[in-house]
């Protein structure tokens, strides 16, 4: 369904956006014709399967913040990214995704991300592993030096203890989260994450042996209160070595 919804609505529009497809949601925060239209059509797909059901688009809640509530209580859920990385997309960059996650009981249980300039899906279900294009994903074993990344900018270039200075992520979760899981990077941080971004790739991440959790120390859940922050890590030692030194970042 996403490489069918990509096919026919996104890719169509990859470097051939005009002008007025393109809007501001907030300054800086970029929306597409794309986006809409891609959100509308995955949405009547999920709604009509599994009617009983909340599913929480990112552009329906830009609409309206109140869904975030209603998904925080939700039993059945779904989080819709109709195009991951819009930056990305309207720069003409490669590096932007479809992603769906499905929750039940406030776990994420599976998830699809489909990057369509790459034609590459990943797929992960709890308890039954992490998939790129129908191939088991383990995540390689860590080599010396870990490599963190982050999307806050202002991050960039600092050093956690003794670790390596932070680059930039891709810049796109539907990215960042298979480069995590293929050995790319060891460690990404990341600031008021939001579950359309995230939920999709931490179960990606996590059945293939890593791990996600909050700046506090909890493992990340997505239909909490909104963390201050999160560390998606290459395995859980990972995680916790990362997650004692990030205090001394600035602007937490």
């Amino acid at each position: 369904m996403l490489r069918e919804v990509a096919e026919e609505v996104i890719s169509p529009r990859f470097r051939a956006l005009a002008a007025e497809e393109i809007m501001e949601k907030n300054p800086g925060d970029l929306v597409t014709v794309a986006d809409r239209e891609a959100e509308l059509r995955i949405t009547e797909v999920l709604t009509e399967a599994y009617p009983d059901a909340l599913v929480l688009g990112e552009e329906a809640t830009a609409a309206d913040p109140t869904a975030l509530d209603r998904f925080g209580s939700a039993e059945h859920a779904f989080t819709v990214d109709p195009v991951d990385g819009t930056k990305n997309f309207v720069r003409g960059s490669r590096d932007h995704a479809v992603m769906v996650a499905e929750l039940l009981g406030g776990e994420v249980v599976r998830s699809w991300i489909w990057q369509p300039q790459y034609e590459v899906g990943y797929v992960a279900e709890r308890g039954a592993g992490a998939w790129r294009n129908g191939q088991r994903l383990v995540r390689p074993p860590l080599e010396d030096g870990l490599r963190g990344v982050t999307s806050r900018r202002r991050w960039i270039g600092r050093a956690l203890g003794t670790l390596q200075a932070l680059d930039l992520t891709w810049v796109c979760c539907g990215v960042d989260y298979p480069k995590l899981v293929e050995g790319a990077a060891d460690y990404a941080l990341y600031r008021r994450p939001k579950p359309w971004d995230h939920a999709p790739g931490s179960l990606l991440l996590t059945e293939a042996g890593g791990f996600v959790g909050d700046f506090d120390g909890s493992g990340y859940r997505p239909q909490a209160a909104p963390p201050l922050g999160l560390v998606s890590a290459a395995d859980r030692a990972t995680y916790e070595l990362v997650q004692g030194l990030i205090g001394a970042l600035p602007g937490l």
